[in-house]
């Protein structure tokens, strides 16, 4: 995917921006742990369903999920639906959200 294409499709994704040439990046905030870690096991059952694993970070009630497409060297259309998944699921299922 093109930088300038990736650049204007993450910048319409609430909380997500692009680290570098291949990797995508974004952050989640929550009320408190368990609310995170929710959040979390939601992400792994997309992830597992698409077969497109994020990285995940957890610290404490904020969760930071880092994405890049290996096979294809960088970002490309999975990624950024694999982000649009993952906050569609942090606006509508995640009621303790911080």
């Amino acid at each position: 995917m093109a930088l300038d294409a990736a650049d204007a499709a993450i910048a319409a994704l609430a909380g997500w921006s692009r680290q570098d040439e291949k990797w995508m990046q974004g952050s989640y905030r929550f009320s408190t742990f368990p609310a995170a870690i929710a959040f979390v096991d939601r992400v792994a059952e997309i992830a597992e369903a698409m077969n497109h694993h994020p990285f995940i970070a957890i610290d404490y009630k904020k969760v930071t999920l880092r994405l890049t497409t290996w096979h294809a060297g960088g970002l490309t259309e999975l990624d950024l639906e694999s982000a649009r998944r993952y906050n569609e699921i942090y606006e509508t299922s995640i009621p303790a959200r911080g």
